[in-house]
């Protein structure tokens, strides 16, 4: 007897675009769930798009990475919108106004923590004083605390404890509190009840947000696509609460070993991670209880999920926790197809995309395979060498996801600009253009191909440069702050939109998806 893959959720055609939520204009410093945010669903409806694919949302810390997080179950309070609680009376606008001279155009993190956390922390007080029961009817803060007590009960408490000891990493704290099972019977936790219960509400505030937001994608016909990375950040309340599940040192905390990828396109060192490794024996020992938690809260905010990094699943790449580079390390065994027969076994409509780039060996191609996801093409990485490049349109199949770049690339003005004459050349007798708008080459290449999901950029759409490139990997600083100004959407709807909904039918992507 014959079986099929475990998933098989992409069947239709259709296109997203991929925005972060920090992206958003707006006068509060960083891109809020406000309506800047509901205008750019205004936009993907107009333009027919029926996906908004988003990096992760949890809240981050140093280097401002949404893929190093403090907790793979938060959200970002950076995005929750203050004007939402002006309105419900816990700030006043004078008390926001500082907000609104920030820089419109970047990110400014450090200004952004000095300006938004005591905001937050008045509107709790002041939520605290008022008795009520919620900000909203459809769920109490009471009722959320108690659905969510999991995950959120330790995440609290890690963030009290992180400002208690003044932002230091949790390996860096006292023994008392660096040792889980100890600070969860010390008598700080009492004392630190207040700070706990301020980032419980942060939570809830966020929740409630996004649960709005959400709806109002799925009234316009819009599905969110998530992204989690498969490893999670060293210093966060996922491996301060569960250790055992995690490749670390018993006495002191720290991983043995580290995650990373060999050299590879982005970098001659590869990519050295630093994230801890997962002690997947532990994993398997409860069917990975601690996984499936995970991808259940995922689902709770999005309705498609990337995994970033699914070769890691079947091999990763192993890193001595003090090595300099990622360039020593060894390849080691994953969980493999087991892991997502549990995932289909608990999740049997999930609809996860595999992120498949960087050299794949035969093994990886297998899983994906047997899994059913859908992979992933770059039409960036497709040019300049030969035709048996797997992301040539040519070479790609329906069960797959095309992006022109995604949020590690530079646009593809940017790119193009940057790239030897070679490619270029490549480029041009392979799409039959002259180059001069190669961006939009990409983009109505993207929907012409076989594959039955394209993903574009925003900064794409608008036609920049690299000033509108989000991330460079192996970049320390000055990443993740891009934001576009409102002017440059509504340019977009008078000819753009009508453009990209008219490829949308002629190529079929007029389709939308089903939305919880």
């Amino acid at each position: 007897m014959t079986t099929g893959p475990l998933f098989n959720w992409l069947d239709t055609r259709g296109t997203g675009v991929l925005l972060h939520p920090t992206s958003f204009p707006g006068n509060q410093g960083v891109g809020t769930l406000d309506e800047n945010a509901v205008r750019f669903l205004d936009f993907l409806q107009a333009a027919g798009i029926s996906y908004w694919q988003v990096c992760p949302l949890g809240p981050t810390g140093y280097g401002d990475s949404p893929y190093q997080c403090f907790s793979a179950f938060a959200g970002n309070p950076y995005l929750i919108d203050l004007q939402d609680l002006v309105r419900r009376k816990l700030l006043t606008a004078a008390e926001v106004a500082p907000l609104a001279r920030l820089d419109r155009q970047r990110v400014d993190y450090g200004a952004l923590y000095e300006l938004k956390w005591p905001l937050l922390e008045k509107a709790c007080a002041r939520f605290i004083q008022s008795g009520a029961a919620g900000i909203e009817e459809r769920e109490s803060f009471a009722a959320f605390n108690q659905r969510q007590a999991g995950w959120l009960e330790d995440y609290a408490y890690f963030q009290a404890l992180k400002t208690q000891y003044g932002g230091r990493s949790w390996t860096e704290w006292p023994a008392e509190s660096r040792n889980y099972k100890k600070a969860i019977k010390s008598p700080l936790r009492a004392t630190l009840a207040p700070a706990r219960l301020a980032h419980q509400f942060y939570q809830y505030v966020f929740f409630s947000q996004w649960r709005r937001f959400r709806m109002e994608a799925a009234k316009r016909g819009i599905a969110v696509i998530g992204d989690i990375p498969i490893f999670v950040a060293a210093d966060s309340a996922d491996v301060w609460s569960h250790p055992e599940l995690f490749d670390l040192d018993g006495s002191s905390g720290q991983p043995v070993h580290v995650a990373g990828v060999p050299p590879d396109y982005f970098s001659a060192d590869g990519q050295l991670w630093g994230n801890p490794l997962y002690n997947w024996d532990a994993h398997a020992a409860d069917n990975y209880a601690w996984w499936h938690a995970r991808l259940q809260g995922c689902f709770e905010l999005c309705d498609v999920l990337r995994i970033d990094h699914f070769r890691g699943f079947d091999r990763y790449w192993r890193i001595p926790f003090l090595a300099k580079t990622a360039r020593t390390g060894e390849w080691v065994a994953g969980p493999g197809l087991p892991f997502f027969a549990s995932v289909q076994a608990a999740f049997p409509h999930a609809q996860i995309i595999a992120e498949d780039l960087g050299a794949l060996t035969p093994s990886v191609i297998e899983l994906r395979d047997a899994t059913g996801l859908p992979g992933m093409a770059i039409l960036q990485f497709a040019f300049g060498g030969k035709a048996d490049n797997l992301y040539l349109p040519h070479n790609l199949t329906a069960n797959s996801v095309i992006y022109p770049g995604t949020h590690d690339n530079d646009t593809t003005l940017g790119w193009y600009a940057a790239e030897a004459e070679k490619t270029r050349d490549h480029v041009r007798r392979y799409l039959r253009v002259t180059g001069k708008e190669v961006g939009w080459d990409f983009i109505r290449a993207s929907y012409e191909s076989v594959s039955r999901l394209a993903v574009l950029t925003l900064p794409d759409i608008m036609s920049l440069g690299s000033e509108g490139r989000f991330n460079t990997p192996g970049q320390p600083a000055g990443n993740w702050q891009w934001r576009y100004r409102p002017e440059q959407l509504e340019a977009l709807f008078s000819g753009t939109a009508p453009y990209l909904k008219e490829l949308g039918e002629l190529t079929g992507r007029l389709n939308s998806p089903e939305t919880d």
